[in-house]
């Protein structure tokens, strides 16, 4: 009995740091039925795969309210709502700082400046209290989330930190007036990390704007005929089988087909590609896409989340909420480190005041410092923030990136496997050469070679019935036909049968081909491929069939080898035809004679030597897309593309793979000195905090300043990724 799975996406509030995403992450995939989770910190989404049959959604969304946090399930058309919801959590936390900073700014001031403040100590627990208890009641929430699940997060360290300062300062109003207070150290940690979530949370905001550019720039409406009339009405009531009407200067609400009309669009939007596109009946159109010149009509085929866009949408979203492999150790590192860091404080508290025996609030202090400043928020921030941005930058080139575990393999990749027919060439082969044998004419040759390749839907096949239509050749009906995988045709005219194919056919007849072999010889040594017609054992003639090279096929071939990268070719065609090609175009390594089901075995073979990329069309190739460390699909949009490969190139350039590769270079670039900035913070941070330096310089770290490195820490973190989005992806020209 086949097990039917189903993944859901989940809305996550209440996340503080990367230990909460760890904690949900665990919850979840306890959950009966649940195959994998992926909890996402940075976009505060989490990512479910789980059987239908053991569980639903609301039991997920329940799993996650059971840790204090909370859950609702996102739909098809979430994003705009999603933004929505991101700007009322913004403005909400600008609320609590702002309140907050009235209070606790004030006592700061009173501390520091009014000491002759008559009820002062009075004051500032006026002040402090709402701060604490109103403001930080958040805190206080996720650490008792966090004990129930036997563990500890970062509003465990806000809350002990602030509690100690707090209550602390309340024993010393009560039972040791002379002593001194610490209620505005609590109140301004407090405001200081809330005013890091709203630095951060802005920052956030702009990781997603390739988003927000792609879903800003949809059509808003759609002129269509109903019942002869023409309509105006919004995109979202357009409907499959609806005609639509473009004029001029008009986006074209809805993906679809023309059906009458003549026009250039501009489909830079989605493949990035700045050239107007010609559009005349029987072509396909892009929803949100801009018609440059020409009236036309065209037949809606997909609307709502099937239009190309807003699958490229959900594909960017669902690449964001994967996670890089390189995050786990984030993840691991933030599980133990906040237990830690709790241990640590103690310890250091200990030390102090019972060891060397320091004052109660001078042991107190260095305590709280170690709490606030190890908060490990920066290391939950430094994985996804680069990967949400790196995926944008993509997106807007026309590279589509599906996920941060493609985006952190792709620069790994040491060789490069390239289809040949539609990757490295166009894809579309025109007959370059008829030879006819002794004794046979073109015509005779054209008529049967035709007749048989009209049943076939080979390329190679329409490229000589095409051929042959233009040379007013009158085709026969053929019986029998049969296409034989990766070697030609057979088919019968009358009682009489035919082979079409290349040598391996003709071996497998035995079909002497030795009159007509040096001619062949030089044909493929052009880089031609080759059909040889037959007739039971005797030869008729031989059709030259030759595919153009892509115009940026050798730059991008010279780029990758100058990135250390190397490719190599894999195609159907003779070793000699392989040979011209991978010449042409600079490539030295390549697989000829190879049938479609066996590309993915040369792909695994090569994987033996290092992480392997394969190139294809997304359709017969996707075995070997499958099989590779990293399946890249070229297709402008094409459904089977956006299916079969990890990253998909929107503008067919062979040129973006470079690109890709450099995106992820600098991509797992920002990821590392996030990490260097995040931990050697902690690192120095903590025993500068535990007042390690205070024996020889007298210096001990305030838990204010603590609080506000802490916060700018984070800050810094999402900063340096969003500095990716200014990065240039513009390739070395080659010599």
């Amino acid at each position: 009995m086949n097990k039917k799975t189903k993944t859901t996406t989940l809305r996550i509030t209440g996340m503080h740091c990367a230990s909460c995403s760890a904690i949900l992450t665990r919850a979840l995939q306890k959950v009966d039925g649940v195959t994998s989770a992926v909890v996402n910190y940075s976009t505060e989404k989490a990512t479910v795969t789980f059987e239908s049959s053991l569980t639903q959604e609301n039991i997920l969304v329940e799993a996650v309210k059971k840790k204090g946090y909370g859950a609702e399930i996102l739909g098809g058309e979430s994003f705009g709502r999603e933004e929505k919801l991101r700007e009322q959590e913004i403005q909400k936390i600008k609320f609590k700082v702002i309140f907050s900073s009235i209070l606790s700014v004030p006592a700061l001031f009173i501390s520091m400046v009014l000491m002759a403040l008559p009820y002062r100590e009075y004051v500032l627990w006026i002040l402090s209290t709402p701060v604490q208890f109103y403001i930080g009641w958040p805190f206080y929430q996720g650490t008792w989330a966090a004990l129930k699940n036997k563990s500890a997060n970062m509003d465990s360290l806000i809350a002990i930190g602030t509690s100690a300062a707090y209550f602390y300062s309340l024993y010393v109003i009560f039972f040791v007036p002379e002593g001194h207070q610490y209620f505005e150290i609590s109140a301004i940690l407090i405001t200081l990390v809330l005013l890091g979530k709203y630095l951060e949370a802005l920052a956030k905001g702009k990781t997603s704007q390739a988003i927000a550019k792609l879903v800003k720039m949809g059509a808003k409406t759609a002129t269509v005929i109903r019942k002869g009339k023409e309509l105006k009405i919004p995109v979202e009531e357009v409907v499959v089988g609806d005609i639509v009407i473009v004029k001029p200067g008009e986006k074209i609400p809805v993906d679809g087909v023309l059906t009458e009309g003549y026009s250039a669009v501009d489909e830079s939007l989605v493949t990035g590609e700045s050239i107007p596109v010609e559009k005349k009946k029987g072509d396909a159109v892009i929803g949100s896409t801009i018609n440059k010149q020409g009236t036309f009509r065209f037949r809606a085929t997909k609307v709502g989340t099937e239009t190309t866009l807003s699958r490229i949408v959900k594909l960017i979203e669902e690449a964001q909420s994967k996670k890089a492999p390189i995050q786990r150790f984030a993840d691991q590192i933030s599980a133990y480190f906040v237990p830690i860091v709790i241990a640590v404080a103690v310890l250091t508290f200990l030390i102090w005041y019972v060891v060397l025996n320091a004052a109660l609030e001078f042991s107190l202090i260095a305590a709280v410092a170690v709490v606030v400043i190890a908060c490990p928020c920066a290391l939950g921030l430094a994985t996804p923030t680069s990967i949400m941005v790196g995926t944008g930058k993509g997106a807007l080139h026309g590279i589509l990136i599906k996920g941060g575990d493609v985006l952190e393999a792709a620069h790994k990749i040491k060789y490069i496997v390239f289809d040949k027919t539609g990757t490295i060439t166009k894809g579309k082969p025109e007959v370059t050469d008829v030879v006819p044998a002794q004794g046979v004419s073109e015509k005779e040759l054209l008529t049967i070679a035709g007749s048989l390749e009209k049943s076939s839907e080979h390329p190679l096949a329409e490229a000589i019935v095409k051929y042959a239509q233009e040379k007013k050749v009158s085709f026969k009906k053929i019986s029998g036909f049969q296409a034989v995988v990766g070697k030609g045709v057979r088919g019968k005219l009358g009682s009489q049968e035919y082979y079409l194919g290349n040598l391996k056919l003709m071996k497998e007849k035995n079909v002497s081909v030795s009159s007509l072999v040096p001619k062949l010889e030089s044909l493929e040594q052009e880089g031609k491929t080759v059909m040889i017609l037959a007739e039971k054992k005797k030869i008729l003639g031989l059709i030259a069939v030759a595919d153009e090279i892509k115009e940026d096929s050798p730059e991008a071939i010279a780029v990758l080898k100058s990135m250390g990268i190397v490719p190599y070719m894999i195609t159907g065609d003779n070793k000699r035809t392989a040979q011209a090609i991978a010449k042409k175009v600079g490539i030295e390594k390549f697989f000829a004679e190879v049938l479609p089901e066996d590309k993915a075995k040369q792909v695994k073979e090569l994987q033996r030597k290092g992480k392997v990329a394969m190139v294809g069309d997304g359709i017969n190739d996707a075995p070997a897309l499958a099989q590779a460390d990293i399946g890249i699909a070229m297709g402008s949009g094409t459904d089977v593309a956006m299916e079969t490969g990890n990253i998909v190139l929107m503008k067919n350039s062979l040129l973006d793979i470079p690109r890709a590769v450099k995106l992820s270079r600098m991509t797992m670039a920002k990821i590392k000195q996030n990490f260097f900035w995040a931990l050697i913070y902690n690192v120095l941070g903590i025993p500068l905090a535990a007042g390690v330096l205070y024996p020889f310089t007298g210096w001990l770290l305030s838990p204010i300043i603590a609080g506000g490195a802490m916060a700018l820490s984070s800050v810094s973190v999402v900063t340096n990724s969003l500095l990716l989005r200014r990065k240039s992806l513009k390739l070395k020209k080659q010599r």
